[in-house]
């Protein structure tokens, strides 16, 4: 009798490691309406981040809404670039746009849009670039979205720079090390060799990296020129310093000796947001979220200027709202950019930078006197008495203070807040604050829906389609996909990170 044995199953197929669930945010609470008697002073840091735009698509894309904590309102609206008109040189290189309108949201309030523009520098003109690639080789980036993607993205990277500038690569996991050291620009084939021979595996040790590309940074530093680390990672350091102040305390140091630090976020699930915005914050540079090929082609080629070479550092704002014309007022975002009033006019306070040709939008919500306020009146309040026909008439005044990239000392720029930019309907402001408008009435609703008022989802896409204007990258058109997934994904349970 012969006996018979069933076949061993084919083995299945090993799929690579892939982290769920441990992406990590700040959550921080969402800024308050303002009475303008007892508080009429707003100040804050200039923030032209876009990396929570980009990891809320790439949750939606997964049919996921964003936990609510990744969704930062003033991220989300300056993804977007917009049409203000450009200032005439680098001496004063920002113009001031300012529009008010009322709130789509809540009838009987208005929004106030402050629109700034910086100069562009053209690329004849521009410093010399001194760029060290600091890139994540640990096994957490062993993902198609995570090395794979940096690759790429550097290579692209690569093909904005002048023969002139010069390139660094250090790379870390279980330990770090130099790739490559310093080298012309113009060797671009001897650079994309180094960066396509990249594997991933081991441990973190981000911080040993990051010492190790500010070493290289300073070895090489131009006086005259652009020095900046450009950290690509998804922000598992888990060897080495790991303590977030510390950290920071660090690069707050190299940011004194003239070298930058921008980062380049990848991949979700393992994803330490946290991290890589105190970095880039204190770092002076700005944080992205690379999550498809196209992100890294917006950031990197078609922004690239802007994402490298400031034209201006320690960009503060300061709004004073008229308590004759004001009762209230909210700033939409800028929660972690918030400064004391004293700040404004101290030059030792680092605030953000802006870099070339970059728009920058900030949006308040404000209840005029005699508007549905959101905050009862105190019983002692003493009435306003306001001197000056002109004044009384003012919703507020904008003041911008700002330093050259290589000056110490501060210029102001102010601008009225007054009846001449006043619309008194929706439909007649200016098509971006209209746009800008949508974006943050959807961050809103992506938020909770605290400060979103009557809006829902398809509010947004109305005011999102008839205000997309000029779209020649796609990017409102994609908004506009973006609120349908949002809408669709509504109903479902947030991924638990």
């Amino acid at each position: 009798m012969t006996t018979r044995f069933a076949p061993s199953p084919e083995p299945r197929p090993r799929l690579p490691y892939h982290d769920v669930g441990r992406d990590r945010f700040t959550s921080v609470a969402q800024n308050p309406f303002k009475v303008v008697k007892e508080e009429p002073v707003s100040t804050f840091s200039i923030d032209v981040d876009t990396a929570s735009y980009s990891f809320t698509r790439a949750s939606l894309a997964q049919n996921v809404l964003p936990q609510p904590a990744a969704v930062r309102a003033e991220e989300m609206i300056n993804y977007f670039p917009y049409d203000y008109a450009a200032p005439r040189s680098a001496e004063q290189p920002f113009t001031t746009n300012v529009a008010v309108f009322p709130s789509p949201w809540t009838a009987g309030r208005k929004l106030v849009r402050i629109g700034i523009r910086g100069y562009a520098v053209q690329h004849a003109t521009r410093p010399r670039a001194n760029l060290v690639f600091l890139i994540d080789t640990s096994g957490s980036m062993n993902e198609p979205n995570k090395l794979p993607l940096v690759k790429q993205s550097l290579a692209m990277l690569l093909d904005q720079l002048g023969g002139d500038d010069s390139v660094a690569i250090v790379t870390y996991a279980g330990y770090a090390g130099t790739a490559l050291a310093p080298t012309p620009a113009s060797q671009k084939a001897k650079i994309r060799a180094v960066i396509d021979r990249l594997g991933a595996g081991g441990g973190t040790a981000g911080a040993e990296g990051i010492r190790q590309a500010y070493a290289l940074a300073e070895q090489n530093l131009d006086p005259k020129g652009v020095n900046r680390v450009i950290l690509a990672t998804d922000g598992d350091f888990n060897i080495g310093i790991t303590n977030q102040e510390e950290l920071k305390g660090y690069v707050e140091r190299e940011r004194g000796k003239g070298v930058f630090l921008s980062v380049l976020g990848f991949g979700m699930g393992n994803y330490n947001d946290a991290l890589m915005q105190t970095l880039a914050q204190n770092g002076n540079g700005a944080a992205a979220y690379i999550d498809t090929l196209t992100e890294a082609r917006k950031t990197l080629v078609d922004e690239a200027s802007s994402t490298l070479f400031p034209i201006a550092k320690d960009v503060k704002i300061q709004v004073e709202f008229n308590p004759a014309t004001v009762a209230e007022y909210r700033l939409i975002g800028y929660e972690t950019r918030m400064l004391a009033r004293e700040d404004f006019d101290n030059d030792k306070v680092d605030a953000g930078d802006v870099g070339s040709g970059q728009t920058v939008t900030a949006l308040y919500e404000v209840v005029p006197v005699g508007g549905p306020r959101a905050v009862g009146d105190l019983r002692y309040a003493k009435p306003v008495v306001m001197a000056g026909a002109t004044v009384g008439k003012e919703l507020g005044f904008v003041k911008i203070r700002y330093k050259l990239p290589k000056s110490d000392k501060s210029a102001l720029i102010s601008t009225p807040i007054d009846r001449t930019v006043d619309y008194a309907r929706f439909e007649d402001a200016p098509r971006d604050a209209r746009f800008a408008a949508s974006v943050a009435a959807f961050a809103e609703l992506l938020r909770g829906g605290k400060y979103s008022g009557s809006v829902g989802y398809d509010d947004v896409l109305r005011m999102a389609n008839a205000a997309r204007g000029d779209d020649s990258f796609g990017y409102r058109a994609e908004f506009v996909q973006l609120v349908r997934a949002a809408k669709s994904a509504s109903g479902l349970a947030q991924l638990e990170r």
